[in-house]
């Protein structure tokens, strides 16, 4: 049951991914379907930075712990990587990354500072960069159910590396 759970998350997560993207305003968030995602690297950052919150709000209510079974989260993970996806390209420019940074800094509600901005942006690079290697999982998945025992590590891998990243604002 386990593996099959893992697989469904593995499938939702990149099935989304592009699709879905977090949209900012002053009064709300909202998650809405889209083909593409930002552009602008602070409109992305402060997507991101949404999604990092509310995925570290339920991390922490889960006891420390990331839900993959949580439909919330695993939603708010395909926005996180939908914000993030222009990053495996322009994780170089430095002008990008310092916009995408003052993005996250400004909607992550105190989680990402100037201290952990850089730490937390590579976090994202490397994720989003693995992130092809699940959607290319997911794709197959398409093609092959038989083949979602192997696709049960890669979501276990995911849902450990965004563990990670949300433990490092433990003392948030």
């Amino acid at each position: 049951m386990k593996k099959i759970m893992l697989f469904v998350a593995a499938a939702m997560l990149m099935a989304g991914c592009g699709f879905l993207q977090n949209t900012t305003s002053s009064e709300t968030t909202t998650t809405q379907a889209q083909t593409t995602t930002p552009t602008d690297p602070m409109v992305a950052g402060q997507g991101a930075g949404n999604a990092l919150h509310a995925l570290y709000t339920q991390y922490k209510a889960d006891g420390n712990k990331f839900n993959y079974k949580n439909t919330q989260n695993i939603l708010n993970t395909v926005t996180l990587i939908a914000n993030c996806e222009n990053l495996k390209t322009q994780y170089k420019d430095k002008t990008y990354l310092q916009n995408f940074g003052k993005g996250l800094i400004a909607s992550s509600m105190g989680l990402v500072t100037q201290q952990n901005v850089t730490t937390v942006t590579n976090s994202l690079v490397d994720m989003v960069k693995n992130s092809e290697t699940v959607q290319n999982a997911t794709t197959s998945v398409q093609n092959t159910a038989s083949t979602a025992a192997g696709y049960a590590n890669t979501a276990s891998q995911y849902a450990s590396a965004l563990s990670t990243l949300l433990g490092a604002f433990s003392g948030k």
